[in-house]
């Protein structure tokens, strides 16, 4: 099994380099990365291909690794996993809203570390191209192509997939899924992941952003309208915009 490349953010020395000691004795993951600041971190993750980050949330000088998971929800481009490594159990329902994947309280131990790396690992596909989507309708398994999906949503605590054969039940979260899939999905909102190969429309109305993805535009069946954060819709529409032509720039 191909090993997850992990990278670790944490200010303090003795509890980096033990988190370091955990993950590697999983021999789940190998650690590409242990650096102490958002910097440094960013730097890894423009150079190096990551899985999956390790943040800590309180870091030296006042900053809160919760900004590098925040930065990257925003910015539109896939990312990596986040696990949050932290000794406070507060910030759990931010992270949870900005996606990250799992929470491990201080003290860290060897048996935590590798359920939530042997989590990751059944959830990301096991070579590019060969991942199905397996949704459900009612009593049925229902095999999804991932070129016929549209969208995920989360709605009351449940999951749906969009696709060209319909909508059904899903059992991963959005973060598990953004985590599978990778670059091919976007998250436009918390509640949202898209395929943009099927973005036909971007509207703005009365200040509400709205998408509509799917195999036509115009036909309310063949597609999905969905809805588009504030603070995702300029990233959204420079993805959009990124490699495309015919609009006047002014």
């Amino acid at each position: 099994m191909t090993r997850l490349r992990a990278l670790v953010l944490e200010d303090e020395w003795p509890a980096r380099n033990y988190l370091v000691q955990l993950i590697e004795a999983t021999q789940l993951a190998e650690v590409v990365g242990a650096v102490a600041t958002i910097g440094e971190a960013r730097e890894v993750l423009a150079g190096l291909p990551v899985d999956v980050v390790f943040v800590d949330v309180q870091l030296s000088g006042g900053d809160s690794g919760l900004e590098l998971v925040q930065s990257m929800a925003a910015s539109g481009v896939a990312r990596p996993a986040f696990v949050l490594a932290t000794a406070f159990s507060q910030h759990a329902l931010e992270a949870w809203d900005l996606g990250v994947v799992d929470y491990l309280l201080k003290p860290f131990n060897e048996e935590r570390v590798e359920q939530c790396l042997r989590r990751l690992l059944i959830q990301r596909p096991p070579r590019p191209g060969a991942l199905r989507v397996v949704a459900r309708r009612k009593r049925s398994l229902v095999f999804l192509d991932p070129a016929d999906i549209w969208a995920f949503e989360a709605s009351d605590r449940l999951s749906f997939v969009h696709s060209r054969l319909g909508k059904f039940d899903i059992d991963l979260s959005l973060a598990a899924i953004e985590t599978s899939f990778g670059r091919s999905l976007i998250r436009v909102h918390r509640n949202w992941l898209v395929n943009l190969d099927f973005a036909r429309e971007l509207e703005r109305e009365e200040g509400e952003t709205t998408l509509f993805v799917g195999a036509s535009l115009g036909d309310e069946s063949h597609g999905v309208r969905v809805p588009v954060s504030r603070d995702r819709a300029q990233p959204l529409r420079n993805a959009l915009l990124a490699n495309a032509t015919g609009l006047r720039h002014t």
